[in-house]
């Protein structure tokens, strides 16, 4: 499949709250998560090196009708209702069209 959508998010953790969040957001790979989706073409999570709080998520999606279908699901709304509370300020998001690149993990 092809990202034919895709978002970043820097998101902010409560200071010492960064672990949490990253597991959180890793639960998004378990069966019915968002990121285990068929639509859902990348779904990486990764930390700042310099400030553990700081945590960025990066999607790639079909679409972006994929990707707010697949978001409107139980398994992304509870994910989605838990990280507010970890969070120092809200997240900083930027979309985009992917063009082209590679995704192996």
């Amino acid at each position: 499949m092809i990202a034919n959508y895709g978002f970043s998010a820097a998101l902010t953790a409560r200071p010492g709250l960064g672990d949490r969040l990253v597991d959180l957001l890793l639960t998004g790979l378990n069966q019915g998560g968002p990121g285990a989706s068929e639509h859902c073409v990348v779904y990486l999570v990764s930390r700042s090196t310099s400030n553990p709080d700081i945590v960025h998520v990066t999607e790639g999606w079909t679409s972006e009708d994929d990707h707010h279908r697949v978001f409107a699901g139980a398994a992304a709304r509870s994910i989605v209702a838990q990280i507010g509370p970890l969070l120092a300020k809200e997240p900083e998001y930027t979309d985009y069209v992917p063009v082209r690149g590679k995704a192996a993990l």
